[in-house]
């Protein structure tokens, strides 16, 4: 390859090394119906959130979850969710940004629903290719208690579906509820096929009283029996444009993005600005590192550019 030739090669190598290192993450999604926990924090208002769950969730974790509630996910899952997620932190995805969410405790907003037939709809900001899965807990489960694998009834998923496609800014497809009585909790799984990436949500349901469990499936509001649990709701279009300046998340969908690079289960991520690269795993130090490092070979390279043309020029 000629000297002016190879070192146009090397410039737009650089370039290019900046431009992927600048980049921001996208992020995915949510339950909407029944409501995630995370989209129902951000319906009540971040900053002034109404029920005792959300506020507490706050108090935890801080209002910028919140703001990306779009983003619990993790990079390089590939499916191998049960060993990267421990018990307890299933609704964050052992993601310490969203640790006010693995919060257990009954009072958590809940969507009314029935055994039976259900929509489920799935609010997303970025289309992928995969597979949704949506486990429900098994009866006995105790919201007041951590939540783990083992009380998920993984053999039955009540809903699966692989490539639904996206209208109006949500996935829509079928389940079946089985009989329940009071609250439960279903816990959504997202695997892309053209990536390892892989999200996840957590929302609370009420089955109501034992004899309605069994009827019809429809979803709603209130409760039929005992203390009547707070209502859920999702957020609107309108507060989600509202919020989108406090996001440290992309919001612009994408279909088969670059997957992000890998990350360890529980490690503690980056917050504020930092969030973009935080939330594909890697570190801020290996942020401005990474930025840097692509700066100087962009210039670098812009340099021997420079001198191979003057060689170049000097001979003709």
């Amino acid at each position: 390859m000629p000297p002016l030739r190879k070192a146009a090669a090397v410039v737009a190598l650089g370039g290019t090394a900046l431009a992927l290192a600048a980049a921001p993450a996208s992020a995915h999604g949510s339950m909407g119906d029944p409501v995630s926990r995370v989209s129902q924090c951000y319906a009540e208002g971040p900053e002034n959130p109404r029920s005792a769950a959300c506020k507490a969730a706050v108090a935890a974790g801080g209002t910028q979850a919140l703001y990306d509630w779009n983003g619990i996910r993790i990079g390089d899952a590939a499916g191998r969710h049960r060993q990267l997620i421990p018990d307890g932190k299933l609704c964050s995805a052992g993601n310490e940004e969203f640790k006010g969410l693995d919060l257990a405790r009954a009072d958590w907003p809940a969507t009314r629903v029935r055994g039976g037939s259900y929509t489920f709809t799935y609010r997303v900001t970025a289309p992928h290719k995969g597979t949704f899965t949506v486990y429900l807990t098994k009866p006995g489960y105790d919201p007041a208690k951590p939540l783990a694998w083992s009380e998920l009834d993984l053999a039955h998923p009540v809903a699966t579906v692989t490539d639904p496609v996206a209208s109006g800014g949500f996935y829509t497809f079928s389940g079946s509820l089985p009989a329940r009585s009071g609250k439960q909790l279903l816990y959504a799984v997202w695997q892309r096929s053209d990536s390892p990436e892989a999200f996840y949500s957590c929302s609370d349901v009420d089955f109501g009283g034992a004899a309605e469990s069994t009827a019809g499936g429809t979803s709603g509001t209130g409760n039929a029996g005992g203390t009547p649990a707070p209502v859920a709701s999702a957020p609107t279009d309108r507060q989600i444009a509202d919020g989108a300046d406090r996001s440290t998340m992309s919001h612009h969908g994408h279909g088969g993005d670059t997957a992000a690079p890998p990350r360890t289960a529980n490690a503690p991520e980056a917050a504020g600005t930092s969030r973009s690269l935080a939330e594909t795993g890697a570190s801020t130090g290996t942020t401005y590192l990474a930025l840097g490092g692509a700066a100087a070979l962009a210039l670098g390279s812009a340099a021997l550019f420079l001198s191979v043309r003057r060689r170049a020029t000097g001979r003709r």
